[in-house]
């Protein structure tokens, strides 16, 4: 397998995966939107990293490491790239407490419809810039 072929899975994964979103959102199972949107969000910026060139580490938030490799983008995507590095960052931080919270943090409370709409928004996002992509789009 190629890192294209590996890249064009994860974006198809993803967007797959946003139909899961949609179904947790209906049952207001806000916590877990986040988190999967988190995992969207990761496994798109991934799979765009791959697709320049780059194996991405194993770690959650490759926000960085999209800014520092920008240039390798497509110029229509560069200017998307420090807005999917923030809310890369921000997903990340909260992916923790949506799954897991804690004694004083029941995710139920905290992960209202409002955070669930933004995360769902932000993953959609994402996923679309994949676009850029389509047709060997680099």
């Amino acid at each position: 397998m190629t890192a294209d072929e590996l890249a064009r899975s994860y974006f198809s994964r993803s967007a797959k995966r946003l139909l899961a979103l949609e179904v947790l959102m209906q049952h207001e199972a806000f916590p877990d939107v986040v988190r999967e949107a988190q995992e969207i969000v990761e496994l798109v910026l991934k799979g765009m990293l791959r697709a320049v060139g780059i194996d991405p580490p194993k770690w959650h938030d490759v926000g960085q490491i999209l800014l520092e490799h920008a240039s390798k983008f497509p110029p229509a995507l560069q200017m998307d790239l420090p807005a999917f590095a923030a809310l890369s960052r921000r997903l990340r931080r909260d992916r923790e407490a949506a799954f897991y919270g804690d004694t004083d943090l029941i995710p139920e409370q905290v992960f209202d419809r409002a955070t669930a709409q933004q995360a769902l928004d932000d993953a959609r996002r994402v996923v679309a810039a994949t676009a850029h992509f389509d047709a060997g789009g680099r």
